[in-house]
Order: C-alpha cells, then structure tokens, then sequence
C-alpha cells in the first residue's frame, strides 16, 4: 500500500529500461513493510541538471544514477563523499535532511561487501591483489581495497598505457605498491597473488571469453569476476574446478544498492536467496 505520505526514490539513466534497480528496491521495500516506491526516471543529458534540482523540492529522499551519467552527476549534485570525490563519479545521491544532494560511489562498497560475503576467509595482507582492467569498475576496486588494507597490487590491461595511467592515478592517493603487467603475462601475474579480479567485459554475454592460465595462482586465493550474465564466466568454472574459492558479479550489483536503501527505505534490506533469485528472473 502507498499512501501519500510514501517514501520516493528511484533510478536516473538515459536509457532506463534495462534497469534491475528497481525490481530491487520495490523488493526490498515491500518486505520491510515500508511505505514506499522506487521509480525508473529515464532522463536525458539535457534534463539532468533540472531533474537534480527538481527530485528534492517533489519529496525524493535519494537515486541511483546508471550510463550515461555517473560522471556527470558528480558536478551536479551539492556536495560529494571521499569517494565519489577518488572516482570523480557518483552513482547514489542522498537528500539530506535540508533537502542538499549529497553524492557517493558504492560501487566499492558493493564489491567488498560481496567479497567478504562469499570468500569470508580473504584477507588483504594474504598477498597482492591482481586486478584485470583498468576501467571505471576496476577503480572503485582497486580503492575498496586500499581502503581495506591492501597494500599490493598488479595491474593487468590488454592496454599497457592505461594500466599505468591508473597506477600514477593511484599513487597521488595511496602508498600501496603497484605494478603493472602486459596483458601477454596475464597468467604469470597470478604467481603468489591473494586475490584476483575480473573488471573487463571478456567472459560477459555477446563478449569474448578470457583465455587465461590459472595454474600459477595459489588455491586459496578467491577468483571474483564483475561480470553476473552469465553468473558463473569460463573464469569462474575453472577456478571453482581447481578449487578456488569465487566471487561471482550478481552480489556487487546487490550489495552497492544497500547504503541507498538504507537512506531512502529507512530499514536495513535482507540479502538472501530470494533476492538473488528475483534478480536473475528473466
């Protein structure tokens, strides 16, 4: 039931559709009994800024921001979190209490939260954290895990340069050690890694797969691949195979959305099966 007084929040991208926020967060709501909905705003790039000063004054108490406007967004809105500040990208924005914007990047958050869930006994001082890309999500990863306590890293991209650009990136805000590797030494990179992670498309859907050799990565360390269509990559199978604990994408999706829902639902949301089953429903 929604009555006049319900909670407003929702989901800003151009196009929208595809969107599994808010089949998420409608969840999420109805099962904590809140007085609530979550709405899909398809918004173009000439809109955006209206539509930023527009949902506060019209009772929204937050939205998600998916492509094309993460990094817009984040010259848009009244103030923004360390994060989001790191990333220069906001995909969650908070109305607070005197109705300013405020933004964050959960993306981070998310893919920590899902580590930890899944592959609980990773540490960040197991051994240097292998990161496969060096795109917007291979970012929010690498500073989630600094953040942690991780103090190595191999940067690994099928572009040299931009794996180095985001290791000069990294080293104006972190003393943590980083290397970069060529993409054609991908599998070497794994020797004594405690950790590694799939940023890139390869693997995803409609993509190709991502040929690499897993024999020289130890078997304790957990595989986490950002891609969830399909949920278990080639990367994934043949880690699991060996004996590697995995990570797979769904769970970041789900676990960035909770800080937000927290905010805009005012209760905290339960992550189970019947979330992770609702979000793979066709």
């Amino acid at each position: 039931m929604i009555s006049g007084k319900a909670r407003l929040a929702g989901v800003i991208g151009w196009p929208v559709a595809h969107s599994l926020s808010p089949r998420l967060h409608n969840h999420w709501m109805e099962r904590a009994g809140v007085d609530g909905v979550y709405v899909p705003l398809a918004i173009g790039p000439d809109m955006l800024a209206d539509a930023v000063r527009l949902l506060p004054r019209i009772g929204f108490r937050g939205f998600n921001v998916t492509l094309p406007h993460k990094t817009a967004m984040f010259g848009l809105v009244d103030r923004v979190d360390a994060t989001a500040e790191r990333m220069r990208a906001v995909n969650t924005v908070l109305v607070d209490d005197e109705g300013r914007t405020v933004g964050h990047n959960t993306d981070g958050y998310g893919f920590l939260a899902n580590l930890r869930e899944h592959a609980p006994d990773w540490r960040p001082d197991g051994g240097p954290a292998v990161i496969l890309g060096t795109g917007g999500a291979a970012r929010a990863v690498v500073s989630a895990l600094i953040d942690a306590g991780q103090g190595a890293l191999r940067l690994v991209n099928r572009t040299r340069g931009r794996a180095e650009a985001l290791a000069a990136e990294i080293a104006g805000w972190s003393d943590a050690e980083i290397t970069v590797a060529d993409w054609e030494s991908r599998a070497g990179a794994l020797e004594g890694a405690g950790l590694c992670v799939q940023c890139s498309s390869l693997g995803m859907e409609g993509q190709p797969a991502l040929d690499i050799d897993l024999s020289a990565l130890p078997p304790a360390a957990p595989v986490a691949d950002l891609v969830y269509v399909p949920l278990e990559t080639g990367l994934l199978r043949a880690a699991r195979a060996r004996g590697n604990p995995v990570v797979d994408g769904l769970g970041m999706l789900i676990h960035q959305a909770v800080p937000g829902f927290r905010h805009w639902g005012g209760a905290e949301p339960v992550i189970d099966g019947t979330v992770r089953r609702l979000m793979l429903a066709g």
